[in-house]
Order: structure tokens, then sequence, then C-alpha cells
């Protein structure tokens, strides 16, 4: 275990990079993560949620039992994990992440980054350690990948229409309500219903209105 308590975001990466271990816990039974809240250092809180190991990503880049074809191609891994470790999670940032690459700003590609993104959401539910959090954030992130295979498809101005819709913001009040939904959907197809995180959104966002 380490211990983030100098609230050096580059060091705690860099440690984590260098194979820290997230989830052991010390001797009062709290992980880095926790410690590093409790004594108020919230961007190592957030370094540490938001790390996903390159390695882990690239076990998809090669063929696993009976395939014949890796999941995930190795000139993918790089973009796809820059997004998967982006701690800025708006839904405009990770669309302009994709359309700043154009190996990753195809239909086919996207398609099977979103599957990728998808199996780990399931691994990270079904491991011993439960990830809800880290489940969550690929699962929104796969469904902002399929809107924008949607616009690549169906639309004219493709990524740059779908940038456009989540910035427009109604006529009353500048709201951005398609962002609104989209996110809103993405928490509503969450598949496992059982997570506590997914419980908790639904009652803070249920009561109020768009």
């Amino acid at each position: 275990i380490f211990l983030p308590n100098s609230g050096n975001k580059e060091i705690t990466w860099m440690m984590l990079e260098a194979g820290a271990e997230t989830d052991v816990v010390n001797s009062v039974g709290r992980t880095a993560a926790q410690m590093a809240a409790f004594v108020g250092q919230h961007d190592c809180v957030t370094v540490i949620n938001n790390f996903f190991p390159r390695e882990r990503l690239d076990y998809y880049t090669k063929p696993q039992g009976l395939d014949k074809e890796p999941k995930l191609p190795v000139k993918l891994a790089g973009p796809l994990h820059k997004i998967i470790t982006t701690t800025n999670m708006h839904p405009v940032k990770i669309v302009l992440l994709v359309k700043e690459n154009p190996l990753l700003a195809e239909v086919e590609a996207l398609q099977k980054c979103y599957r990728v993104l998808d199996l780990i959401c399931e691994k990270c539910m079904k491991q011993k350690d439960m990830n809800e959090v880290l489940a969550m954030k690929m699962h929104y992130i796969s469904c902002i990948f399929q809107k924008c295979i949607a616009f690549l498809q169906e639309r004219e101005d493709k990524l740059d229409g779908f940038i456009k819709s989540l910035l427009k913001g109604r006529e009353k009040d500048g709201f951005p309500v398609y962002q609104e939904k989209l996110i809103r959907e993405s928490i509503r197809k969450f598949p496992y219903c059982e997570a506590t995180l997914l419980q908790q959104l639904v009652r803070s966002i249920a009561p109020v209105e768009i």
C-alpha cells in the first residue's frame, strides 16, 4: 500500500504505473484512496480511482481461447487507454478525444472499443474485489462511443454534430437537455441493477426534473 498524503498527483500516478496496489488495506483497514480522502487529498483520490493499468487493456489485444483475432487491434489500445484513464468525464471531452484521433474516429474501431469496454465493465462487477466505480465509468464511455457511432453513420456533420447537440442549450435558460438525457440514459442502461453505486445515482437523479 502507498499513502498519497503529500497530495502530489504526479507522484501518485508514477507509483500506480510502477505497480502500487490500490486495493491493499493498512493496519486500520483503509485503502490508499480512503486514506487520501481522509486527509483531504481529493485530487489523489481521483487519480487512484481513474487508474487502469495498460497491461489490463493489452490483454484484449491478444487472441484469447478459441478466438483467431484479438478483440482489440493493437493500434487502438493507446488511444482507448488515454480515454479510459482521463479524469475529465464530461461527454464533450470524451468525444473530442475520439475526434482528435483518426484511428479511433471510425465506426468499426469504435465498435471494437465499446465491446471491450463492456467486457471490462462485466469483469469489474464479477471479480472478487468488485469495482463499481470503474465498471460504471467503462459503461458510461461505452454509451458515448455508441452515440458517436450513430452520429458517424447518420449525420453529415458526424462528431461535430454530436458535440453541437451536447452543447446546445434550450432557449429559456440555456440548459443542455440533450447532454442531460444522454447521461441519464447511460445510467438507466447500466446492466447491474444490484450495484450500490447505481442505486445511489438513481435516488439522487430520479426526483430531479429536467
